[in-house]
């Protein structure tokens, strides 16, 4: 007979796939909690006063098949050309073995930023590798992790340069004229909100008169051509102004380093390292910083500590949660960065290795040369004598003429003025493209003639990419291994639930994901002709009139590629229209003391001055406090920014009040949608009293973590704020934008397309209530042995709870890290450890958790409970207990000696279901502080994680 369960499971929704429990498990928490159903529960939990009761206008859900068809249509709509319009976004190949083992795999995309390093090291030192290559490629000594996009990145090195230049007076920088456009325009905007002043400046032979405390240079030129900057370098330098070089990273394996020409500073994009162009991001941004800046570096820094039995061992070092510790002294807004995409160039860098690279940049410019020669032959003029991948030609008057005539061949080239056009060649340009290049301007290939050849004082000398990890993994055998080897030493999503609150590690459908690598999507340059991308637009249409609906605001722009940003951009615009209505006068932002670390750094970066709001008993805003303050800043408070559900874990019942006091006071409401997967579908910020939010579609919105990025941060407003919204970075009016391509990290949306198409109105109100079901599960279950710190006024949380340990760590001394370090030996990742409160765990199950899973936690929760009661009773010392030994590696309960009061057996199986599916840590505790004080943070020699191999034979022997 046929199994009608398991044909009706088969046959199920998306929905009842992407929600973990079933009706069984639903049924098992509600009676845990007490509830009859769960709308009870929702409507005592939820503050009747927030709710919206006409629910989500949105189209109904469609099946995966309907879903992917509908995106392949889109794709299709998105018209492929030979992209040649450059600006730093090129067409490149990626690697099909890193394609489908580290951009397509779960092991890679699921993970979460590597805040617990012990179970982050193979991404670890992915990151090490990418800041390895920044590192040798720019000849400067430390380079971070990643940031967002190049444009945002040479906005970072002006900050910093005007932290580093103490003895500059000036509030000036310098720009190259040559600069990037959508650098220029980035930099203009998020200057002018800090009182900086920027001046454009031909740089091509001298500096400008006047003080600056810094100059940014672009090499090569935005035009294509390449200069010597060393002579310029040492003029800003004599003049006490700081440099920094935006440098294009393939040209690097052929020019003079910024750090050999003496650049304090070099930033860019790595996106040519293997990334696909995706419409403009994700794409990694880089920065490099000579010695004596690396405490200013901004975004994170992986560098090497060692563990407890002296192992070497990878950490994030100095910036680490560093908004969330610093908050309005922070050197930046910067929390997500681009680790997965960081990671692919890093890869991309391992497998080509630096003969490899070096050959393919040769290649780029030996085709631009080419082209170049061809071209003069036929009577053109080629304006740069000098270029590496970009040649600029003349044509007078006939610019249109000429880049419509490549369109119809099937080319894009750029568009620069009526009477120029530049065409960049990059890795997939071929011998029969310089030929229909050519034939575009009736010209014919012609023998090497020498044109654009690079002179010697440009001419890289000196060695890189020396490392063995640049020579070991050049088969794909090899390469196959290292990213296994690597993704084995991580704990990801695809092995285990990740309880982190404020993070919301919920599934990523792997139809959700499968689309991204389409070359309809994945190959569409952000700069080309509207005409050409009408799949994209249409996608992002549909977004936009989607998460203004599910928010309640009347607009939504995507540009923001980061949670951080999207708070700039909401703040931007809160800023402009003050001033639009002759209100200048306001500059205070309003913050409650559980809010999100880099709400106060944005708010610094808006050019506002933070004043903090105290927390109540009960974990609210303290509503006095709140109206003392704006009470003492009256007329001069342009915002508050609050997170709702609050950073505790509660749904704030007043908090119409909280935005009608701040609106009474002339003020703007900013609500931090970090937590709106516990509003969706019940609550809408634009209509309880916000003005603007931005969105976390890689927590709400299932775009994956990435090892710490991508992330993609959308600012939703109200009309009035429309007008204020961050602007296109190629036009010549409007507002400024906050990120290099108009559409921000246009290459993941299909992800968040997907999953609202998927899930439909009734499954996004679905899971939200599954994620407050989950969460008030794992608090009534765990509070009599963790309390839970802040509830409702029903005694109910949201979607997360936090863990109070603080009274045990007085007790037994047993502290919160203890615990997160033991939950690794139990399989798990630990969550959000003291944040928002010091000495606590936040936990968030999701939605997408089953029973069985969240059981699973709290087996291991209350094991660990009675763990800390053995060390309370004296029966094991702090200090020899496995709490404070976790996480046990395999080499340290196989190794011959075990003196600790427990068994080996315990340490690594401390619950039995462990022994089918054990998660090894490859080290044991890290030395944080030893990493901070002896800072290393590039690719230590292969002899440091050697063991003498006469030990292993006496070991064996033995």
């Amino acid at each position: 007979m046929f199994d009608r369960t398991a044909i009706g499971k088969a046959h199920s929704s998306f929905r009842d796939r992407h929600i973990g429990p079933d009706d069984a498990g639903r049924r098992h928490m509600l009676d845990v909690l007490g509830y009859s159903s769960l709308d009870d529960l929702i409507d005592a939990a939820v503050p009747e006063q927030i709710r919206c009761p006409g629910g989500l206008q949105l189209p109904a859900a469609r099946s995966e098949q309907q879903v992917l068809g509908a995106l392949r249509a889109l794709a299709d709509r998105n018209q492929s050309r030979i992209q040649m319009i450059g600006l730093g976004y090129h067409d490149t190949i990626t690697p099909p073995v890193l394609r489908r083992n580290m951009l397509e795999s779960p092991a890679w995309y699921t993970a979460y930023t590597p805040y617990q390093p012990e179970i982050s090291q193979g991404r670890l030192e992915a990151l090490l590798t990418f800041q390895t290559v920044i590192e040798d490629l720019t000849a400067l000594p430390v380079a971070g992790a990643s940031l967002l996009d190049e444009a945002t990145a040479v906005m970072e090195a002006v900050l910093l340069m005007r932290r580093a230049n103490k003895t500059a007076k000036s509030n000036r920088v310098v720009l190259d004229a040559d600069c990037l456009p959508q650098t220029v325009a980035v930099v203009r905007g998020r200057a002018e909100a800090v009182g900086i002043e920027v001046v454009l400046a031909d740089l091509t032979d001298a500096l400008p008169d006047g003080d600056a405390f810094g100059v940014v240079f672009q090499a090569p030129g935005a035009s294509g051509v390449v200069r010597n900057l060393a002579p310029l370098i040492a003029a800003a330098r004599d003049r006490g102004m700081f440099t920094a070089v935006a440098a294009d990273l393939l040209s690097l394996t052929l020019l003079t380093a910024p750090g050999e020409q003496g650049a304090d500073i070099a930033v860019g994009s790595a996106q040519r390292f293997g990334v696909p162009l995706f419409f403009g991001g994700p794409h990694a941004g880089y920065m490099a910083v000579r010695s004596g800046l690396e405490r200013m570096l901004p975004g994170r820094l992986v560098g090497v500590s060692v563990d407890v039995d002296g192992k070497p061992a990878y950490r994030l070092a100095l910036q680490t949660r560093e908004q969330h510790i610093r908050r309005d002294k922070a050197t930046s807004n910067i929390c997500t960065a681009q680790a997965l995409l960081a990671n692919v160039a890093a890869m991309y860098a391992a497998y080509h290795g630096p003969e490899g690279l070096r050959a393919i940049a040769s290649a780029v410019h030996g085709h631009a040369a080419a082209l170049a020669d061809g071209l003069r032959a036929a009577g053109r003029e080629i304006v740069h004598e000098h270029f590496f991948d970009t040649v600029l030609v003349r044509v007078p008057g006939a610019a249109a003429q000429i880049v419509a005539a490549a369109d119809d061949a099937g080319i894009n080239l750029r568009h620069v003025d009526a009477d120029h056009v530049a065409i960049a060649c990059d890795e997939c340009t071929t011998d029969d493209v310089i030929r229909q290049v050519l034939d575009v301007f009736g010209a014919t290939p012609v023998a090497p003639a020498g044109a654009g050849a690079l002179p010697l004082d440009v001419l890289r000398t000196s060695e890189y990419l020396q490392h063995p990890v640049f020579h070991d993994h050049q088969s794909e055998t090899a390469m196959l291994r290292f990213l296994r080897e690597l993704s084995d030493k991580d704990l990801a999503l695809d092995r285990t639930m990740i309880p982190l609150g404020s993070c919301t590690m919920k599934l990523n459908a792997a139809a959700e994901m499968e689309p991204i690598s389409w070359p309809g999507f994945a190959g569409i340059h952000p700069y080309a002709p509207a005409r050409q991308t009408a799949g994209y637009l249409e996608l992002i249409g549909n977004l936009e009139d989607w998460l203004a609906e599910i928010t309640g605001y009347d607009r939504v722009s995507l540009q923001p590629n980061a949670g951080s940003q999207g708070e700039l951009a909401g703040l931007l615009a809160i800023n402009a229209y003050h001033r639009s209505r002759g209100d200048a006068d306001r500059d205070i932002c309003l913050i409650p003391q559980s809010a999100h670390g880099t709400n106060a750094a944005s708010a610094v970066l808006a050019g506002m001055r933070v004043v903090v709001v105290g927390t109540a008993a009960n974990g609210n805003i303290d509503h006095d406090d709140l109206q003392a303050k704006l009470a003492e800043h009256a007329g001069r408070v342009a915002a508050m920014m609050l997170t709702y559900p609050s950073t505790h874990g509660v749904y704030e019942a007043d908090v119409r009040t909280v935005c009608e006091l701040v609106h009474n006071a002339g003020g703007q409401v900013y609500v931090d949608g970090a937590n709106l997967n516990a509003l969706v579908g019940l609550a809408k910020p634009g209509e309880f009293g916000g003005d603007v939010s931005h969105l976390n579609l890689h927590k709400t919105f299932c775009i994956p973590h990435g090892g710490g990025g991508p992330g993609v941060g959308p600012v939703a407003v109200r009309a009035h704020l429309a007008p204020f919204l961050p602007g296109d970075p190629l036009a010549v009016e409007g507002p400024g934008p906050v990120s290099a391509a108009n559409y921000g990290s246009a290459g993941i949306l299909p992800i968040t397309w997907a999953y609202l198409a998927l899930m439909g109105p009734e499954g996004l109100t679905a899971a939200t209530k599954n994620a407050v079901l989950a969460a008030n599960y794992l608090a009534a279950s765990l509070t009599d042995r963790y309390p839970v710190l802040y509830k409702g006024e029903t005694g109910l949380v949201a979607h997360e709870c936090i863990l109070d340990l603080r009274e045990i760590t007085k007790r037994t001394g047993v502290t919160a890290e203890d615990v997160a370090k033991r939950l690794i030996d139990y399989g798990f990742h630990a969550p959000t450890l003291s944040f928002p409160v010091n000495g606590t765990l936040m936990v968030e199950p999701t939605e997408s958790e089953d029973l069985t899973e969240l059981d699973r936690f709290i087996t291991a929760m209350v094991g660990i409970h009675d763990e800390i009661s053995r060390v309370g009773s004296g029966e094991w010392t702090l200090e020899q207990s496995p709490l404070r030994q976790a996480p046990h590696t395999a080499e340290q309960v196989t190794d011959a000696e075990w003196t600790l009061p427990y068994s080996r057996q315990y340490a690594a199986y401390p619950v039995a279901t462990l022994r089918r599916n054990k998660y090894w840590p490859p080290v044991r505790r890290i030395d944080g502080a030893h990493g901070d004080r002896n800072l290393a943070c590039s690719c230590p020699a292969p002899e440091a994680f050697q063991i003498e191999s006469a030990d292993i034979l006496e070991e064996a022997l033995v």
